[in-house]
């Protein structure tokens, strides 16, 4: 694939997106650019479908046990192990009025969890279809997917290019978690809701932003880092013009504060209707706190504490040593020419979600799941335009594919 450069605006602080061209070079023809998307996103779930169907055969014939509590899995709800049975609780039967309890008194992990977009869209191919829950919400994570792959391609294109862009969306539709592409899970709704989201604001079209911001708070958590972003952006968006830089266009400023106040308000929502369908003022925290359980008991949650509680269980003084690498080194990446020249907003975004990862999360076997959302970072030239970098990127996605899914279907869970 080939594609000229385009032109941008640039102003102190940012640019604005460029236009991306109509067609592009694709396999040796001129085709719409999102044709060039669709065909890659197909293969990807070719490949990927057909890894999953591998090992669910050979699973099956050399009787395997699964790390999945499902019982006689069918391909699909192979697909859908683990959470996906929750959603599949919440198509079927709602959310509890009344939290499960342990023998000791403390919240059982439960459908609260889980934000309520997913499943109504779900059940809703489920009755249009006729389907049962696995199937549609599998059929449904794909479309989203190819959404999501639709959307990240035009947000990076507009910054980096149209090559930069390409890599970036083959990295994400062929990396080593992108079976989330596809499972019944929520995280392909996600990504298309937050990109659409992201894009709106490079656009500086804030008002587009709200209805993305606004469905993802009731799709995953972690949509919060939107308005903060966006905060972040008014803030630095107000000096800049205080020194003389560009100013705001007319009703600019307040389409920030109230997409931003109503997207903060939409995704500090659901512990208040969590609570006050339970009747338990701490329905959601506790819920989720249940999650914690297994990996450092019972505690309390205290924000930017999690990644040291449980570094310093296991490793004492090295885990928080190695945290604050962790820490420092994100800090380091987001400083580098390549990744700042993908925009101010995009990185106001990175810092805020990876604010909200470190100060709500505990990490464990989902935060490489979690940290996908940050995938437009993956655009900057330091990666895309490296031919040998970003051919390894890419091979290392497809090869550890087949990894992954084992060590999460047989080992651990995704």
């Amino acid at each position: 694939m080939t594609a000229g450069t385009t032109s941008t605006r640039r102003s102190v602080l940012t640019h604005l997106p460029s236009a991306v061209p109509r067609r592009l070079r694709f396999a040796g023809r001129d085709v719409p650019w999102w044709v060039a998307v669709l065909v890659m996103y197909a293969v990807s779930r070719l490949l990927t479908t057909s890894l999953m169907l591998a090992l669910f055969i050979a699973a099956n014939i050399g009787h395997w046990s699964y790390s999945s509590p499902s019982m006689d899995p069918t391909f699909f709800t192979f697909s859908g192990s683990w959470d996906a049975a929750y959603y599949g609780q919440i198509v079927e039967q709602g959310y509890p009025t009344s939290l499960p309890l342990d023998s000791n008194g403390s919240v059982q992990q439960n459908p609260w969890a889980f934000l309520p977009l997913y499943p109504i869209i779900v059940r809703g191919v489920m009755f249009v279809t006729g389907m049962t829950f696995y199937p549609a919400g599998f059929a449904v994570a794909m479309i989203f997917g190819a959404g999501a792959s639709l959307v990240l391609f035009r947000l990076v294109a507009a910054r980096a290019g149209v090559s930069s862009a390409f890599w970036t969306t083959a990295f994400f539709c062929f990396g080593p978690l992108s079976f989330v592409l596809q499972i019944a899970y929520a995280e392909s709704l996600f990504f298309l809701l937050m990109f659409a989201a992201l894009l709106a604001m490079a656009q500086r079209r804030y008002w587009l932003m709200l209805p993305f911001g606004v469905a993802a708070a009731f799709t995953r958590p972690g949509a919060l880092a939107l308005p903060l972003a966006l905060g972040i952006m008014l803030l630095i968006r107000t000096l800049d013009a205080r020194r003389g830089g560009e100013g705001f266009r007319p009703g600019e400023r307040v389409s920030m504060i109230v997409s931003g106040a109503v997207m903060a308000v939409a995704g500090m929502s659901w512990p208040i209707i969590a609570a006050a369908v339970t009747g338990t003022g701490d329905a959601y925290l506790s819920t989720e706190l249940s999650w914690w359980t297994g990996f450092i008991g019972n505690v309390a949650f205290i924000p930017l504490t999690p990644w040291f509680l449980l570094s310093w269980r296991y490793l004492s003084i090295l885990g928080a040593l190695i945290v604050i690498g962790i820490v420092a080194a994100f800090t380091w990446m987001l400083t580098r020419p390549s990744v700042r020249a993908l925009g101010t907003d995009l990185v106001a975004y990175a810092v805020s979600y990876g604010l909200y990862l470190f100060a709500v999360f505990l990490p464990q076997q989902s935060t490489f799941r979690l940290l996908l959302p940050l995938s437009p970072l993956m655009g900057a030239r330091g990666l895309t335009q490296n031919r040998k970098a970003r051919k390894v990127v890419l091979l290392a996605g497809i090869a550890l594919q087949p990894v992954a899914l084992v060590l999460l279907w047989f080992i651990g869970y995704p």
